[in-house]
Order: structure tokens, then C-alpha cells, then sequence
């Protein structure tokens, strides 16, 4: 068992967030005019900006170093609990625009949960006690809510920019759980296959299947939730009518994809052409839905490209090790890589996704109302949205590749206390094309196995 000593402000957030559990906000269920149209204090702002930062930087930041083992991964945990805290009592001590009932203040005290959950079982695992009892289902509990924070973080900071602009109520509550559900659906389609190509190599080659398979049980099952979820009663729209059809498309193209096809990029471009040709009641609000289907039939094009015809071949990864004997350390590897335009291209279907699912998301009858009376084009709006997505793409590869350059996975400490560089992860493959029963596949990629250089000889090992 090892001495761990308990900081008390480690257990005084532990009781806190428990107490704030029950801390009551003022809520109305009635504003008047001057209250909802009431300038937004300092304070308020202070609030939206630590929270999204720390629910949106710091957290996943802090997810991954905790995959990775790092040691900054309890320090900026703590540093995020410490803010969450904080914003927490801003968002409750503003002046100034009151705000009506609302899923971002419920959410909040269900978020302050998963916090005092968090922080308990870390506080727990230091401990280090119960090692064949309870500890190994708290270093699963840990994980498993560990891994919730970017998804809890993002659900809350879109009810927050609800709540701010007053949307989603009454009659607008379905089109706004249409299109925010599915354009955050693509953001974590994206997600995923932005994952597979960086780091989920070596996972892709254990499951037996192409990422193409697992696309399809997404499609289907999402399908047949899209196919009940649409139509809430009365007569049928031709809204109705399109998106419950689109929901029948998803599951029975979902059954034929499984078949090892490009059936899934097939589903998403003929979404991306029924939504290109929407009708709508504003011209910027058509013309976004264009945008959004131009776009997502883009991706569904890209990935029909990158499955039949980016075959990747690499070049042999080569390792030079170098003995030192005036240091007695060994220099870092030296790995040579064919970045080949293909692996570029494996990127473009991840991000017109992830633009795909923020102009969808944007694209709601309240919004579209808001910027036209703004006076602002579709041009600029789209614009705008494809800013968004590209620093939104830009955080996901960056906290992608944080994985594999950080902790156990990217320093090794050496005896003598030095630190030097572990060896570079083989990142940069892709999966191989799935094979038949008798091992052969005419489109395989051809993977070589490094090739190490020791010293002054010269010898190579296939």
C-alpha cells in the first residue's frame, strides 16, 4: 500500500459539490418583457467563458492524459473541478437578463453529479486500498465517467446557447431535437473515423471488420430511431413524410451495407441530396439547408473515394539507434514515414462531417429567423459555420494525436533519471482491407514491419 496524503481541499470539493447539489436558482416561468431583453452583466459572460473552457478545452485535455497515464492528468482535472465550481456560483449570482425555466439549469445540477462522482473516485484510487475488491470496478467507474466528460460538456454548452437565445419552446421543440441531435450525430461520425485513421490501426485489425461495418450498424440503428421520432401525431407534412422516409432509408440501406459495401457513403449522399433540395419558408434558410446538403453529399463522395481507391501502401518504417557512450543514452528513433497524398485525403471525409453536423445544427427555423433579421447573408452564416468546424476539426486531431505523444506513450523514464523519447507509436498505417477466408486480398495494403539500424552495423531485419 503506498502513503497518500489527502489534501484537505481535495475533500472540501468533495463535500462542496455534494452541497451544491441542492443549492436552488431562481427560475421564472413567467418573464416580463424588460427582464428576457435585459443586458447581459459581466458576470454572466465570465460564466459562458470558464465554463466553456473548461468543460470544452480543459476536460477533454484532462480525459486524455488520464488514457495516457500522464502525470498532468490529476493537476488539470483539479484545476478544472476548481473552475466548474466557481462558474457554477456565477451562473447563479448574475444580474442583469433573467432567464425562463430551462434543460441547461437541470443539466447543470446533473453535471455537478457526475463532478462530485469524478472526484470521489479519484480520491478513492489514491488511496489505494481494496486492490482485489472494490478498487478494480473504481478504476472502471473512473474510466467509464471519465470518458463521458467531453459528451456531457458539449450536450451542456448547446443547452446553454439555447437557453441564452430563448429557443426550442413549444412548437419548435421537435425540429430543434431533429436537427441538433443529428447534426451532433455527424460531428461524432466524424469523430470516430478521425479516430480510426489516426490511432485505431491496431483496433480496426483485432475486430475482424472494416470501419465501413460499424458505420452500418450506426446507420441502421439510428434509422430506425429516425423512422418513429419524426412524425408527434396529426396530419402528416410533407416534412413528415421526407424525414420519416429518410429514417427508412438509413435502416435498409444499414441492413444491405453490413455486406462489406459502400452502401454507407451511398446512405449519406442521398441525405445530402434530399436536404440540398428542402424546401423551407426564408431564402437564407434554403439556401443554408443547400449548403448543408452540398456539403454532407461532399463527405459521402469523399468516402466512397477514400474506401475503393486510397489503397495505402507505406514505406518500410526505419529506426536508428545510436549508442552514445559518453551520455550512456540512447538517441531518440529516427522513423521515416511515406506520407502519401492518400493518408492526407483520409482527413476530408472526417471534416466535411464534422461540417456537415455544425451547419445542420445551425439550421434551425429560430436561428435562420434570428441572423435574417440580423440582415446577414447565408454567405457570411456559412461562413461563419465552416470557421467553427474548422477549429472544431482542429481540436479533435489535436486531442487525438495528445494521446499518443503524452504519458507512458510518449516519454519512458530511464533508470539513471534521465527522460528520453519513447519509441514513435506506428500511428501513421491504416487498416488493411478485410480478408477473405483464404487470407487473400487483392486490396490490401502492403504494411511492413520496421526495419532496425543498431549502431554502426548495418544489418536489417525484414
Amino acid at each position: 500500500m503506498h502513503a497518500v496524503t489527502i489534501s484537505p481541499c481535495a475533500l472540501a470539493f468533495t463535500v462542496l459539490s455534494g452541497a451544491l447539489l441542492a443549492l436552488a436558482h431562481e427560475h421564472h416561468d413567467e418573464l416580463s418583457e424588460e427582464a428576457a431583453n435585459a443586458p447581459v452583466d459581466a458576470i454572466l459572460w465570465i460564466h459562458m467563458i470558464v465554463q466553456a473552457g473548461v468543460w470544452g478545452i480543459l476536460f477533454p485535455i484532462g480525459m486524455v492524459l488520464g488514457l495516457s497515464r500522464s502525470r498532468w492528468h490529476v493537476p488539470l482535472q483539479a484545476a478544472g473541478f476548481v473552475l466548474t465550481i466557481g462558474g457554477y456560483f456565477l451562473g447563479h449570482a448574475h444580474g442583469g437578463r433573467q432567464f425562463l425555466k430551462s434543460a441547461h439549469g437541470t443539466f447543470a445540477n446533473i453535471l455537478l453529479f457526475f463532478v462530485a462522482l469524478q472526484l470521489g473516485l479519484g480520491v478513492y484510487l489514491k488511496l489505494h486500498i481494496h486492490e482485489r475488491t472494490v478498487r478494480p470496478w473504481a478504476v472502471r467507474a473512473h474510466g467509464v465517467v471519465g470518458k463521458l466528460y467531453p459528451i456531457l460538456g458539449w450536450v451542456q454548452m448547446l443547452f446553454g446557447a439555447i437557453a441564452f437565445r430563448g429557443y426550442c419552446r413549444g412548437g419548435h421543440l421537435g425540429q430543434c431535437l431533429a436537427h441538433y441531435i443529428m447534426g451532433g450525430g455527424f460531428i461524432a461520425y466524424g469523430t470516430i473515423i478521425a479516430i480510426l485513421l489516426l490511432v485505431g490501426e491496431q483496433w480496426v485489425r483485432r475486430s475482424g471488420r472494416s470501419p465501413e461495418w460499424w458505420d452500418s450498424w450506426v446507420i441502421l440503428l439510428w434509422g430506425i430511431v429516425n423512422t418513429f421520432t419524426e412524425h408527434w401525431g396529426g396530419a402528416w407534412s410533407i416534412k413528415d413524410m421526407q424525414h420519416t422516409v429518410m429514417g427508412v432509408l438509413w435502416w435498409c440501406g444499414g441492413l444491405l451495407a453490413m455486406q462489406r459495401t459502400v452502401v454507407p457513403s451511398v446512405i449519406i449522399i442521398l441525405t445530402g441530396w434530399a436536404m440540398s433540395s428542402h424546401a423551407q419558408a426564408l431564402m437564407i434558410s434554403t439556401q443554408v439547408h443547400a449548403m448543408f446538403g452540398y456539403t454532407l453529399m461532399s463527405a459521402g463522395l469523399a468516402r466512397i473515394i477514400e474506401v475503393c481507391f486510397i489503397v495505402p501502401r507505406f514505406a518500410p518504417v526505419k529506426v536508428v539507434e545510436v549508442d552514445d557512450a559518453e551520455s550512456d543514452r540512447t538517441l531518440a528513433p529516427e522513423a521515416t514515414e511515406n506520407q502519401s497524398p492518400g493518408r492526407a485525403f483520409r482527413h476530408l471525409p472526417a471534416f466535411l462531417l464534422v461540417c456537415s453536423g455544425i451547419l445542420f445544427m445551425s439550421a434551425t427555423d429560430e436561428e435562420l429567423r434570428f441572423v435574417d433579421g440580423l440582415g446577414m447573408d447565408h454567405v457570411t452564416y456559412v461562413l461563419i459555420m465552416f470557421s467553427i468546424a474548422f477549429f472544431l476539426y482542429t481540436h479533435i486531431v489535436f486531442l487525438i494525436n495528445l494521446s499518443v505523444v503524452s504519458g507512458k506513450n510518449g516519454v519512458v523514464q530511464k533508470t539513471d533519471g534521465a527522460i528520453e523519447l519513447a519509441e514513435t507509436p506506428r500511428t501513421a498505417t491504416w487498416y488493411s482491407r478485410v480478408p477473405n477466408d483464404d487470407h487473400r486480398d487483392s486490396g490490401a495494403s502492403l504494411i511492413h514491419e520496421p526495419v532496425h539500424i543498431v549502431g554502426d552495423e548495418d544489418e536489417e531485419e525484414d
